[in-house]
């Protein structure tokens, strides 16, 4: 692997324990949370461009992914939306397939459209958004190879 493809695990305990286990299990181990199908997301620092990664909920929208940038109900958005947002081209797990993905936020009428299935697959989804005044975004990955 290029130095410049060396990627930074977060930081949190939990979160590089669990992307550690997908990782060494070949996708076999670390694929859910609370119940919850979980992915592995590589993506790009938007200050330092080193490769980052972690581990994120997602549900499905036909053949896309999609991704609740909720960080708990916090007030501010995940640094991993932030970074998103900056560059959209991300590197995903599922599994034990690997596939490059772009992200896009989806519109208000697109999350409207899938929220119930999100909440669905991880029932928190809703408390976290009647806990913020933010409008809780909802990330699309659609696949662009693999």
């Amino acid at each position: 692997m290029a130095a410049d493809d060396e990627i930074v695990i977060s930081p949190t305990g939990w979160v590089a324990k669990q992307a550690a286990e997908y990782e060494e299990s070949d996708g076999a181990r670390g694929t859910t949370l609370q119940g919850a199908p979980c992915l592995l997301l590589d993506y790009r620092g938007r200050r330092s461009g080193q490769w980052r990664r972690t581990v994120l909920i997602y549900g499905r929208d036909g053949d896309d992914y999609l991704l609740v940038a909720s960080k708990g109900g916090a007030d501010e958005h995940p640094l991993w939306y932030l970074n998103l947002q900056a560059e959209p081209e991300v590197r995903l797990r599922v599994g034990a397939e690997r596939f490059s993905a772009r992200a896009e936020t989806l519109t208000p009428e697109e999350k409207a459209r899938v929220w119930p299935g999100l909440v669905e697959v991880f029932p928190p989804y809703e408390g976290y958004q009647e806990k913020t005044e933010r409008d809780i975004p909802v990330v699309r990955l659609r696949r662009t190879e693999g």
